[in-house]
């Protein structure tokens, strides 16, 4: 299928599914649920967060979020400036920034920005992240 930006008539509910998605993503992330977090991801999913390498599949992404169990008491996430792209009737791209807060197991809070990129797939009535890439913001542009 060609891909096309969502048109005015598409554009809520291509809104609505991404919030859903955050939403679940947030309420998962409350009290740091690694299998909770795991679940709203496609079976073969690609992830890159923020931990050094990637992670492909349920296992690789179960240990990713199991990694900061015992560093992270609970996270949120808010999104700005998304751009939504439908690819299919059952496949939407996301990209933009989302800002996260997160409160560490000794009850200190931090922040950050990052830059994110999601691929949605609706699979069997639900909507999964089939495609991860959140990455900071580079201080200047990767040339030399």
């Amino acid at each position: 299928m060609t891909e096309h930006h969502a048109t005015s008539t598409n554009a809520a509910r291509a809104q609505a599914i991404l919030q859903d998605v955050k939403r679940r993503w947030n309420t998962a992330a409350l009290t740091w649920n690694a299998d909770a977090l795991t679940a709203l991801y496609a079976p073969e999913a690609l992830f890159f967060g923020g931990r050094p390498g990637h992670a492909v599949g349920h296992a690789a992404i179960l240990g990713y979020f199991a990694s900061y169990t015992g560093t992270l008491r609970s996270a949120s996430m808010s999104l700005a400036d998304q751009t939504l792209v439908e690819l299919g009737e059952d496949t939407l791209l996301a990209q933009g920034h989302a800002n996260f807060r997160f409160v560490l197991t000794d009850g200190r809070e931090t922040d950050s920005t990052l830059r994110t990129t999601w691929v949605l797939v609706k699979r069997l009535g639900v909507w999964q992240i089939l495609q991860h890439h959140f990455s900071p913001t580079p201080e200047a542009p990767p040339i030399q």
